[in-house]
């Protein structure tokens, strides 16, 4: 069974599209998403309505719970700079109906069986951690404290996003895997991240890959809603400026 792992989406359609197209001679047999789909790019009916179309195992991440808080009439507190509000003040302006419908019924969390009649590994899915949803796991987070988060799910297999930083990780007997971020990494590398998990009976084997995708799409989609020109750079640079 192969499985794409996408997070971190941040409505940067462009991306999404790119790891589409490198993969489209790949057949597989399940998208996995671990949520902040949107804020901070410029396309979020076009990021919704794909993961809708590919029928994609989706949760919630940090960003998209606050854009929520927004289409109920609700406000928050963080982030406090003006650009960061813009941004998520506008994706809930502009977000259509049936898209909103679709974040309203997106879960916190899944625990996905594949195939319950089969041996196969079940897999958790978490924006940040079994423990909390704002929790950021790296690839030097003490084996001991994976530990201790794998007791608190029956998932074999944890992906987690949140951290925007790709790794696969055994802690005991459960894998921790994190696919990077598909349309806002912080390393310097622009480029939009994601993974494969391949499991053959009780073999597991993840992938990560790094994919060229048009960044002046994106710029271009920031210019024509009069955005905050520092996600343009962002975008550019594949860093966190502010």
């Amino acid at each position: 069974m192969h499985i794409l792992l996408i997070s971190d989406i941040h409505a940067n359609f462009p991306a999404l599209a790119a790891i589409a197209s490198h993969f489209r001679a790949h057949s597989f047999d399940a998208i996995l998403n671990t949520g902040d789909s949107l804020v901070y790019g410029p396309f979020p009916n076009e990021t919704l309505g794909w993961l809708q179309k590919q029928q994609t195992f989706s949760i919630l991440g940090n960003t998209d719970r606050k854009v929520l808080k927004l289409l109920a009439g609700k406000s928050f507190k963080k982030p406090s700079k003006p650009e960061k509000r813009i941004m998520y003040t506008w994706t809930a302006e502009v977000l259509e109906v049936q898209h909103a419908n679709y974040l309203r019924s997106t879960p916190n969390s899944l625990n996905i069986e594949l195939e319950p009649k089969k041996a196969f590994p079940r897999i958790g899915l978490f924006h940040g951690s079994p423990a909390d949803n704002d929790e950021f796991l790296f690839p030097d987070t003490p084996i001991e404290h994976l530990c201790e988060l794998a007791k608190l799910t029956a998932a074999e297999i944890i992906i987690t996003g949140h951290s925007h930083t790709p790794y696969h990780r055994l802690a005991g007997k459960t894998h921790f895997i994190n696919p990077g971020s598909v349309g806002r990494m912080f390393d310097g590398d622009p480029r939009a991240s994601c993974a494969v998990l391949s499991v053959t009976g009780h073999d597991i084997r993840v992938d990560h890959h790094r994919i060229p995708y048009p960044i002046d799409q994106v710029v271009a989609g920031l210019k024509n809603n009069n955005l905050p020109e520092i996600y343009e750079e962002m975008f550019k640079l594949g860093k966190k400026l502010n």
